[in-house]
């Protein structure tokens, strides 16, 4: 608590804010409403990270650089740095399932419990990350969107010929190689990237290998339509360290030691996305994609319960098109948009394991939304905003050896409205509500542990509430200040000891979830420095049900950020990043009867030497030699366990720019 009053007094003292804001005051955005809109049009607390700001960062991965952005829980959660949950608005352990990530407008959230797999996109190749706090995104992109929404935008071809290489080698034995090159012909851009990392990790068993490549292309066939592709492959291999329970810590195993010697997870990902844009106008289109992936993973877990080794290979078909008109209707600036979407998973499963055997199931979902969105330019100095979605799941359950099957459908209406007022030249004030939905992924209806299907699971629904004030001004001064609560019906959670054997159990909550909240950026360019930070206040607890007055579990009451940006020594730049979480509940804890899992404080650098050629870098993280987990839980047995984190760890690189 002392090292968050302390940073929460340099921030006032400072008046410092949100380093994500400073690239331009009023930044042009499309993740909000599915086409481009100046964050003062838009009635929710956005953040948009640029390429300049990104390559100031020391994270070398995009949650690391998620974590220094307001009021956004980054958990790295098998310790490696492999697998993450980025959580929006306090859903905790799962924020995975409720916050939808999309790069370039392509959805990655799986049809499964796999969740996001924040590997497949390097840091080098983004130009842009959009993040769109709140459930309005449900009514544009459907499913997972209850908490926001996270769109990553990467670099397309370049006007003239232009290449990187960069290497980079630090702690754990890590080294990582990236190389792009991208180019304007005629009418023809393209964008191809390619890169590499392995590392021995942190803790034994954690090494990892990661390689991949992709290629964007863009052709004007005329002056008013446009094709795009989009294709991308990843392999990923890493050792799985597991949890340290802690009976395991207190008997003398180091941190970095593990008892899962044998666990990994091996990934392939390869996509293909091909678009087409054709203008009515200067501002009026019709926007059609189609895309197909295919992931296929291989893992392997063992422990005093025995063992399981899975394959599951997942294909995903999606097609979605929209019209956008961009008029005046009765002299009223109206942006009105028409869209569907459809997606096609398809989950073939083959598990052996010592408690239930060898299985075989074939899962599918299929979906289908139909969506509508308007914005109209009431008078000079406001602005509202509608939209509606009616969505559609259809689940389908197969027994290869049994031949039986079951089946499941769902369906949700959806809508969405906001205001905005503008008082004066970048400043304005909004209000919005929505209205939120989650459908259950194919495996929390599948259950590994007996191979048995429960198609009894029910969606889940929210309410979502959000009021804001926004403060953009020439002298440097950002502030936004932002209000929020959200409460959820039947939201969907993992309850360890459910099930009607007791090995576990997704469930729906029979009582209320309730988030609510309060965050607050303030950013100002100070004596050649830029400062900015964050404060975010979170309230849970669950209204009814077996569970009445609990805290949600693994979500802090208090997070603030702190970032600096200086030139030192002419060319040299500084940039420091401070992070501070709060303590929460265990997961799975939702009786809370255990005490709270410990708050962390942490401090991360880069140091950047920029040349005519290109620039040199040192970057370090966890600076203090904090020893923290992002990550604990409560395991089977109700005891404690954890992810331990990271200690300090360097990394120094040379990119090469032509």
């Amino acid at each position: 608590m002392k090292k968050m009053m302390l940073l929460l007094s340099v921030l006032m003292l400072s008046t410092t804010g949100a380093m994500a804001e400073i690239t331009t005051l009023d930044p042009v955005v499309v993740t909000a409403t599915r086409q481009e809109e100046k964050t003062s049009k838009i009635p929710n607390h956005v953040t948009v990270l640029s390429a300049d700001e990104i390559s100031e960062f020391a994270a070398e991965s995009v949650p690391g650089l998620l974590r220094s952005i307001p009021g956004v829980l980054v958990n790295d959660v098998t310790g490696n740095g492999r697998k993450y949950t980025v959580d929006l608005r306090g859903f905790g352990e799962t924020a995975a399932q409720n916050t939808l990530l999309l790069i370039d407008g392509r959805r990655i959230n799986q049809a499964d419990l796999s969740g996001v797999d924040w590997t497949l996109i390097p840091k080098q190749q983004i130009e842009k990350i959009e993040i769109i706090r709140g459930g309005s995104g449900g009514v544009l992109y459907g499913d997972n969107a209850s908490a926001g929404v996270i769109n990553i935008i990467t670099k397309k071809g370049a006007q003239g010929l232009a290449g990187v290489l960069e290497v980079s080698a630090g702690s754990y034995d890590t080294a990582s190689g990236y190389a792009s090159l991208s180019n304007t012909i005629n009418d023809l851009s393209f964008s191809l990237n390619s890169n590499f990392q392995t590392s021995d990790g942190y803790r034994e068993n954690s090494d990892t290998k990661a390689k991949n490549i992709g290629l964007n292309l863009t052709y004007d066939v005329t002056d008013i339509f446009s094709l795009t592709l989009n294709t991308g492959y990843n392999d990923d291999n890493t050792g799985l360290p597991g949890d340290l329970t802690e009976s395991d810590l207190n008997s003398g195993l180091d941190r970095t030691s593990t008892t899962s010697p044998d666990d990994y997870s091996d990934t392939q990902d390869k996509y293909l996305q091909v678009g087409g844009k054709v203008f009515f106008n200067k501002n009026s289109f019709i926007d059609t994609s189609a895309s197909l992936r295919n992931r296929n993973n291989e893992s392997y877990s063992s422990a005093s319960w025995g063992f399981y080794r899975g394959e599951t290979e997942i294909e995903t078909e999606t097609f979605s098109s929209k019209i956008v008109l961009n008029e005046k209707v009765f002299n009223k600036a109206t942006k009105l948009m028409v869209g569907y979407d459809h997606e096609d998973s398809s989950e073939d499963i083959s598990n052996t394991s010592s408690y239930s055997g060898i299985a075989n199931y074939n899962l599918s979902k299929k979906s289908t939304g139909f969506f509508t969105h308007n914005s109209i330019q009431v008078t000079k100095n406001s602005s509202i905003t509608a939209g509606y979605r009616k969505d559609k799941a259809n689940y389908l359950f197969k027994s290869v050896e049994g031949g039986t099957s079951d089946k499941r459908e769902f369906e949700e209406q959806l809508y969405t409205t906001g205001v905005v007022f503008s008082l004066s030249d970048g400043t304005s004030l909004y209000a919005s509500f929505a209205k939120t939905f989650r459908y259950p992924v194919l495996d929390e209806m599948f259950y590994f542990s007996t191979n048995t299907v429960d198609t009894q699971l029910e969606e889940q629904t929210g309410d979502d509430f959000e009021i804001g004030f926004r403060h953009l001004n020439k002298s440097g001064l950002i502030l936004s200040v932002n209000l929020f609560r959200i409460v959820t019906e039947n939201e969907i959670f993992y309850n360890p000891t459910g099930g009607p054997y007791g090995f576990g159990a997704n469930e729906n909550l029979d009582g209320e979830g309730i988030r609510q909240g309060l965050e607050v950026t303030v950013s100002k360019d100070i004596l050649d420095m830029w400062l900015s930070g964050s404060y975010t206040f979170r309230d849970t607890k669950i209204n009814g049900g077996q569970y009445d007055g609990s805290e949600l579990p693994n979500v802090p009451r208090h997070q603030a950020t702190l970032n600096v940006q200086k030139d030192i020594f002419k060319q040299i730049s500084l940039s420091m990043q401070g992070t501070y979480v709060g303590k929460r509940y265990f997961i799975s804890d939702f009786n809370n009867q255990q005490s709270k899992q410990k708050g962390y404080f942490l401090l991360s650098g880069k140091l950047s030497y920029p040349m005519r050629w290109g620039t040199a870098y040192l970057s370090v993280q966890n600076i203090l030699d904090k020893k923290y987990s992002e990550y604990g839980t409560l395991n089977y047995l109700g005891e404690k366990a954890y992810y331990p984190s990271n200690g300090i760890n360097a990394f120094a690189g040379i990119k090469v720019t032509f």
